[in-house]
Order: structure tokens, then sequence, then C-alpha cells
């Protein structure tokens, strides 16, 4: 069985949290040119729209039965 990473205790929890963890990137959303930036909001905006359909025919789905 897997182990909770919480139970690594406070220090590690701190090292992991400050020091080791996740990097972050500011501005990586967003791209350096404007065709990036318009690429990423298109395809979030296909995701989204993908997401609202599928919602929809679980729910036809359920109203069906």
């Amino acid at each position: 069985m897997a182990k909770d990473p919480r139970e690594g205790g406070a220090l590690w929890n701190w090292i992991y949290k400050y020091w080791a963890g996740p990097a972050a990137v500011q501005g990586a959303v967003e791209g350096v040119t404007q065709e990036a930036r318009d690429g990423w909001k298109r395809d979030l905006e296909e995701r989204k729209a993908y997401s609202r359909a599928q919602k929809a025919a679980r729910q036809a789905a359920r109203r069906a039965r």
C-alpha cells in the first residue's frame, strides 16, 4: 500500500514545499507570442466545449432511463 506523502514529518514537508517542490514558472501558460496565447485560448475553449457536450450527453442519458 502506498504511503501518504504527508507522513514524512514536518521537516520533510517543509523541505518539499519550500525547497524541492514543484517548479513554478511565471508566464508559462500565456506563451511568448500572441499566436501562442491565441492558440492556448482556442484550445482551452475547445476543451471546455467538449466537457459541456459530455455533461449534456450524460444528463440526457440519465433522463432517458
